[in-house]
């Protein structure tokens, strides 16, 4: 692809390293930014700008949050006792947009893979074992993507914590296996955090 300017190839360049994003669609989106208004281009870059230095993490469940504490965890009416755990800050928005749950949620911040160097040093696990070994646990719901590498992390954890009166159960299996928790349909997603099973009846199907 031939640029008539090196300031629209940078752009374009690093518009293409977006995901999802080719050279032909990011080529298409610079210059649709450049057919805008100024105050357009400099608002949305002023937004990147902010989320990238003034995001925060959530201290308690590592969820993307504003302040110390997320809305969620901050919630008086959540379930503090019932905690979902999730792989990343999607599947909490796909699970929060069901309505189907009213506990708290837990980030790992991603699962266990051998293959791509992610051990459980590399997650959010101390954290949760540490808050389910406090006592104010009662239910752990296991909320990973049914994968190969979701079904470990669920198992890694599951160890952890054992010896503890924490319940442990599991989405229902409406979520067809391979497939990531943030493209299944509400209704779905919903139904499988209602008809969740114990993690242990889990392992033996």
């Amino acid at each position: 692809m031939e640029f008539s300017s090196k300031l629209l190839e940078n752009a374009v360049n690093e518009m293409s390293q977006l995901p999802g994003i080719g050279k032909r669609t990011a080529l298409r989106l610079v210059l649709h930014m450049l057919r805008q208004p100024d105050s357009q281009t400099f608002q949305l870059a002023d937004a990147l700008t902010k989320v990238r230095s003034e995001i925060k993490f959530c201290k308690s469940c590592h969820n993307i949050s504003d302040k110390e504490l997320c809305e969620i965890c901050s919630n008086p009416n959540r379930q503090e006792d019932l905690i979902c755990v999730v792989e990343d800050i999607r599947d909490v928005m796909a699970i929060e947009n069901t309505s189907s749950f009213k506990g708290l949620y837990h980030v790992l911040g991603g699962k266990i893979s051998p293959m791509d160097g992610i051990g459980p040093q590399d997650l959010n696990i101390d954290s949760l074992v540490q808050k389910v070994k406090s006592g104010h646990v009662k239910e752990l719901i296991f909320a990973m993507s049914p994968t190969m590498e979701g079904d470990t992390t669920n198992f890694y954890i599951f160890r952890q914590i054992q010896g503890t009166e924490v319940a442990t159960s599991t989405i229902a299996r409406g979520v067809a296996a391979g497939n990531e928790l943030e493209y299944t349909d509400e209704i779905t997603l919903g139904r499988s955090i209602i008809d969740r099973v114990p993690f242990e009846a889990s392992l033996k199907s």
